[in-house]
């Protein structure tokens, strides 16, 4: 059973909580009429479930299930649709083939999901900087909520570039206030100023490491983390470099021994988890592990999402991380299941796999109790090799090279081009839902997918297009990506 628990909801009126124990029951509670929401959320753990209600967004699925699968992985060259050939899991044929269309779900969801944590993190950034609790604790949670909508705009401005601004709470009935933030799209260099912002002050609010009962609570180290990864996209080189060696430098934070486990239930809020979305039985992440679950006899899922022959071959021979990213059929799995010839495809997601013999299991509720890792310490040392590389430091950048290949059983290396460097974030983080954003920005989208047998319009396929029915509920006053 996990330490954590995200609880539900919070809306302008009325909070409704869950419970952020390990408690299985739900607790549903709403102030009274002798109370005022001030003096509701004035109680300490009224005011820790308020911000819970901003983790729970994570769980949802218009967060990191079907939509994100599709509009992260899918698309790139590391995987393929999957399924069975009829099945077109609404659009993501389309994605598969790089036929971006404005009223595809899964950029509407991807919208929407992260438009809807941003609500729920400036209605409790609202509540927080008014109440009268703790300093330390009042303090702590404003930073968590600052890193969580630093996170829901990051995922969008990778997505769509600039996106609207709103970073306070907004009355839905002021409709000049909504039609001139909600509905006006900032630039890209604004929307990561925000995010900037966002994050430098949830840094200096944060603990450097949780209490065990508050394991997997964003930290100063997952705030300076997701900083490094921000600066790495906009190319901010010196910045990235110094922001992820401070994550490195503070000693929190190592690879784990076997490079397998990272993924496993053994692996959760180890030593080279920096953040992690926490799953839990019956209020996991909706159907994350369901979606790509094999298919066939027997049937563990829907079957999409799964690795493509480009990045299989792509690999280096004896790099154990192939085996450990993807799960070949037939094969004997890690907890002894037999991988059947009578699944539909020869490759599945491995990483994605939960198991219903050694791990936590819930059935068919369609959530899963697997958690799922946004930032991890690999991927600090990556982003550190880049920003080193960048900046002439190639000797930094070969070393945190080979800690990587060093942990898999690699030859290190004596020189590194940058191509070699870019491999090697594509094997250490394979099926991560990094690769779409990491060809895109650093412009090998066209000639990746050309090997991969599609093709990439550059000018436009940088981004997605911004949901056709976002424009229509503006009015119109959202402005189109170019090429849409």
């Amino acid at each position: 059973m996990k330490n954590t628990r995200y609880s539900l909801i919070i809306s302008v009126i009325v909070i409704t909580l869950f419970s952020f124990s390990s408690c299985e029951s739900d607790l549903n509670v709403e102030p009274n009429d002798a109370q005022s929401e001030l003096d509701f959320l004035n109680n300490p753990d009224n005011a820790v479930q308020l911000v819970n209600g901003v983790y729970n967004k994570l769980l949802d699925y218009n967060m990191y299930s079907f939509s994100w699968i599709g509009v992260t992985s899918i698309t790139s060259d590391d995987a393929d649709k999957g399924s069975s050939p009829g099945d077109t899991g609404s659009d993501k044929n389309k994605l598969d083939n790089l036929d971006f269309q404005s009223n595809l779900i899964s950029f509407n969801d991807t919208w929407n999901g992260r438009f809807d944590g941003v609500y729920r993190a400036n209605n409790a950034l609202y509540y927080l900087n008014q109440l009268d609790i703790d300093s330390a604790l009042k303090t702590r949670l404003i930073g968590e909520t600052k890193f969580l909508r630093a996170l829901f705009y990051f995922d969008l401005v990778r997505c769509f570039g600039g996106v609207p601004l709103v970073t306070e709470k907004i009355d839905i009935n002021d409709i000049e206030t909504v039609n001139n933030v909600v509905y006006k799209r900032k630039t890209k260099q604004e929307t990561y100023h925000q995010i900037e912002l966002d994050l430098l002050d949830a840094i200096d609010k944060l603990p450097v490491q949780n209490s065990p009962d508050n394991v997997g609570r964003a930290t100063k180290g997952a705030a300076q983390a997701m900083l490094a990864k921000a600066y790495l996209y906009q190319e901010k080189w010196q910045e990235a470099f110094d922001m992820s060696g401070n994550v490195i430098s503070s000693g929190q934070y190592s690879l784990m021994l076997n490079y397998a486990d990272v993924w496993k239930e053994i692996g959760e809020n180890k030593s080279e988890s920096i953040f992690e979305v926490q799953a839990t039985l019956g209020k996991g992440i909706r159907d994350y592990t369901n979606v790509q679950g094999p298919r066939g006899t027997p049937d563990l899922g829907w079957g999409f999402n799964t690795p493509s022959l480009t990045l299989a071959n792509s690999y280096e021979v004896g790099d154990i991380r192939k085996t450990a990213a993807i799960m070949f059929v037939p094969s004997v799995l890690w907890d002894g299941f037999v991988a059947p010839v009578t699944w539909n495809n020869p490759r599945y997601n491995y990483k994605a796999y939960q198991s219903s013999i050694s791990e936590s299991w819930n059935g068919d509720k369609g959530e899963t109790a697997k958690n799922l890792r946004v930032l991890k310490y690999s991927d600090i040392l990556l982003i550190r090799a880049e920003a080193a590389f960048k900046l002439g430091n190639v000797s930094e950048a070969i070393n945190k090279i080979n800690l990587i290949r060093n942990r898999v059983g690699l030859p290190i290396r004596t020189s590194l081009t940058l191509q070699q460097l870019y491999n090697e974030r594509r094997w250490e983080m394979a099926m991560e839902h990094d690769r779409w954003f990491d060809i895109v920005r650093t412009g090998q989208a066209q000639a990746a997918m050309a090997a991969d047998g599609k093709t990439f319009t550059i000018g436009i396929n940088e981004l997605f297009p911004i949901p056709q029915d976002q424009i229509i509920q503006s009015g119109n006053r959202l402005s189109q990506n170019p090429g849409y």
